[in-house]
């Protein structure tokens, strides 16, 4: 059968550089803006990146390589960097509304290693250091985000800016399992602290909570203290979300490593991507408490940037 659309230019995409068993690409794109579903917390989202090196288990996004043919555990060993970012970022940003959100690194991290090579995250940085009035978020696992302080201060001068670190567990051994590529979660901390010296809004995200995991009370306590004292001022967290794609190579680990745990996860995720909403109000409710309890932001924050173009946007909503 031949290939169309997406998996066609992937399996066209010319090879780059291989190391280890990664293999890097360039691969054309149409767009680097992408629009989200209603209801998500910001209505653009930019991935430089087709692919994650850091290889998390739980991963959500793997089924973007199945749309392109290609089996799901290619993810984190064929990546994509995406051509043109920065002369596609700025056509399209002329031709959107800069009050709807945008979200940098919400598939793929910004700050994986083929970011070292191709620079892709900092020329779009480079863009918006050039643009004033717009509400822009980073979610990334990655301490290499302090390579761009210059240009994430630049773009705070101008624009709604929050710098967001996801830190799973506090628990390198499990951490080391779960995201084996992925910075250590004390280098992530470190990041935070540089960042918030540095000036800017820095958050802290335990996402994904995993059941029987990383949800105990006393872990989420001493990942939310150890992000206050780092100098996060936003904490928060989400369930763990697992597709079809994520289901194949997240449960045969769970068998692998935490065999008591595997049937649960089985049945819980034969019914659902989602976990039940009973869990998810008992983990909402211990977040809040954490957030009380070491003085994070709990709301919307006014203030404005020192070179503001749109007064009437005063507001930043915390990446959730």
């Amino acid at each position: 059968m031949a290939l169309v659309g997406i998996a066609r230019m992937a399996a066209q995409s010319p090879l780059v550089e291989a190391k280890r068993t990664v293999q890097y690409f360039e691969i054309a794109a149409r767009s680097i803006l992408n629009r989200t579903k209603p209801g998500m917390p910001f209505e653009w989202t930019i991935n430089p990146y087709r692919g994650c090196e850091f290889g998390c288990k739980y991963c959500y996004a793997r089924n973007t390589y199945e749309f392109m043919e290609m089996p799901v555990t290619d993810f984190e060993d064929k990546i994509y960097a995406k051509s043109a970012a920065a002369h596609l970022l700025r056509q399209e940003l002329r031709g959107i509304d800069p009050r709807g959100a945008i979200a940098i690194g919400t598939a793929t991290d910004p700050y994986q290693p083929a970011e070292r090579r191709f620079g892709r995250t900092r020329s779009i940085l480079e863009v918006f250091a050039t643009q004033t009035g717009w509400n822009l978020g980073i979610v990334t696992k990655s301490d290499l985000v302090t390579r761009d302080t210059d240009l994430l201060r630049e773009i705070a001068r101008r624009n709604l800016l929050s710098v967001n670190l996801t830190v799973t567990t506090l628990d390198e051994k499990l951490a080391r399992l779960l995201e084996p590529r992925a910075p250590r979660p004390t280098l992530r901390l470190e990041a935070v602290t540089k960042l918030s010296a540095a000036g800017l809004r820095v958050g802290v995200y335990a996402k994904p909570i995993l059941p029987g995991l990383t949800d105990s009370e006393r872990a989420l306590d001493r990942l939310a203290k150890a992000s206050r004292d780092a100098g996060a001022v936003v904490f928060g967290g989400g369930p763990l979300f697992l597709t079809p794609a994520a289901q194949k190579v997240f449960l045969p680990f769970l068998e692998e490593h935490f065999p008591r745990l595997a049937p649960q996860y089985r049945e819980q995720f034969a019914k659902s991507n989602y976990l039940d909403r009973p869990y998810k109000n008992l983990l909402a409710v211990r977040l809040q408490k954490l957030r009380e309890r070491y003085g994070f932001d709990t709301g919307p924050v006014d203030f404005k940037p020192e070179l503001w173009a749109l007064p009437e946007q005063a507001t930043l909503f915390p990446l959730q």
